[in-house]
């Protein structure tokens, strides 16, 4: 079976991401230090501060060891006003590794420093000087620019291709699209309102409760917000495949995840502002995210249905295309991925077996919740097995290609938001295969009156 096949495949990735930790060291000690900073930078501690940064600029910078590396630029900012920038402000360089350098500006109006906000939004190269110093009994390590940072070639080209691919994706959906598929909201209102809050409803809610219940809130806040963010994007075409395979309502599944396409607009950015306001350090870029949706969603969604409407059978005729692309942009995104941030596999805390049992939980939850709740409201079996699917699967490609556009920006240094949605694409395959197996006793075909 084919389902079968794509799941062997993804369970090697699977293996991937839990055993490939095994090859690298975590580095608590630059943990702990990023949160000491970060703590006070909360608190203001003005005076120690100013002494981080005025301290480094006398330093005698000829003799600093050069170091070249690739890794990300972040700024502390306690927001003060009618202080010093030198009082308020801590940049700090993360190479990949997770080591940590405090950027020591002798300038600011250096062509090296004036653009620094720049420097944030993107992995980069950097070409710096280091040197060490002890600051009341701390000792930290500081740098200097010897080039200014440029983000590597590699990086760009990978963000402008799943960029791409995913407004080819969305494209695709749209082939397959006619405002029939969402006229079934005045035909079966009760199944599309029941399957649309379960989507953005329950499902975020059992996000929320796993992450303040398995401690990712407190302890890896960015784990939280890409939990919310994959359980707050629509359902994708893997849910109509896999409803087809369970012999469920098929149709309504394809309206569901029309609708919810398009619900997302709203409810992506809204979710992510709801669960994850009041977490300190995070600021999530809702603008961004809103704009995103409509240019890599909605957009291309439209775009499709016109060609649709055009021309029938040419759109027909690409759809299959449509379908494997979907599947290949999903290995590259979690392939590169994994390849591209081996080093966080080091981090078995943050992704170990709570963070591995956590993403398949929430997607096997979603598709139990699902099922029972539809069944609770007089649903029928075939009707329910579409839901079910639809409510634990998500467009993990959506998900990660959101994360990867915004993770530097906001500081996720560790990736964790898209790693998040890179396990939930591999498990929620591996708990769509165990519910279709499940299926025919659970919701067995024989009897229902809607078949």
């Amino acid at each position: 079976m084919r389902i079968q096949r794509i799941v062997a495949l993804l369970l090697m990735l699977a293996v991937m991401f839990i055993f490939g930790a095994s090859a690298f060291a975590n580095d608590n000690a630059n943990e702990v230090l990023y949160k000491k900073l970060s703590a006070l930078i909360q608190k203001s501690d003005t005076e120690l501060i100013q002494k981080l940064n005025r301290n480094s600029r006398d330093l005698n910078w000829e003799n600093g060891e050069a170091c070249k590396f690739q890794g990300h630029l972040r700024l502390l900012d306690s927001g003060q006003t009618g202080k010093s920038l030198d009082e308020t402000q801590i940049y700090l360089i993360r190479r990949s590794d997770g080591e940590i350098f405090i950027l020591s500006i002798p300038d600011r109006q250096h062509p090296n420093y004036n653009d620094l906000a720049k420097v944030m939004t993107s992995k980069m190269a950097f070409n710096i000087k280091v040197r060490s110093l002890a600051v009341e009994g701390q000792k930290y390590q500081f740098a200097q620019f010897i080039d200014k940072p440029i983000q590597p070639m590699v990086h760009k080209v990978f963000k402008t291709m799943i960029v791409s691919m995913l407004f080819l994706i969305m494209a695709g959906m749209g082939l397959t699209l006619t405002i029939k598929d969402f006229t079934i909201l005045f035909i079966k209102p009760k199944a599309i309102l029941i399957g649309e809050t379960l989507q953005f409803g329950v499902l975020p809610l059992i996000a929320v409760g796993l992450g303040y219940l398995m401690g990712f809130h407190a302890n890896y806040p960015f784990i939280f917000v890409g939990m919310v963010l994959i359980t707050a994007t629509p359902g994708g075409v893997t849910s109509n495949l896999m409803t087809h395979y369970a012999k469920g309502d098929v149709a309504l599944s394809i309206s569901l995840t029309s609708i919810s396409t398009v619900l997302s607009i709203i409810f992506l950015p809204l979710l992510l502002s709801a669960y994850c306001a009041n977490i300190p350090d995070i600021e999530v870029p809702t603008a961004i995210v809103a704009r995103t949706v409509i240019v890599l969603v909605l957009i291309p969604l439209i775009v499709g249905m016109v060609v649709r409407r055009i021309n029938e059978k040419f759109a027909e005729r690409l759809i299959p295309f449509f379908n494997k692309l979907g599947m290949v942009a999903l290995f590259i995104l979690i392939f590169a991925g994994v390849m591209g941030n081996m080093e966080v596999f080091g981090d078995t805390d943050r992704y170990g077996i709570m963070f591995y049992s956590m993403v398949l939980l929430l997607t096997s939850l979603g598709m139990l919740f699902g099922a029972v709740i539809p069944k609770i409201l007089g649903m029928s079996n075939f009707q329910t097995k579409a839901i079910s699917l639809e409510t634990g699967l998500r467009s993990v490609t959506l998900s990660m290609s959101i994360a990867l556009l915004i993770q530097d920006s906001m500081g996720d240094f560790h990736s964790s938001m898209f790693f998040v949605g890179g396990a939930f694409g591999v498990f929620m395959y591996v708990a769509g295969l165990v519910a279709i197996k499940a299926y025919p006793v659970l919701l067995p075909e024989k009897g229902d009156k809607n078949l």
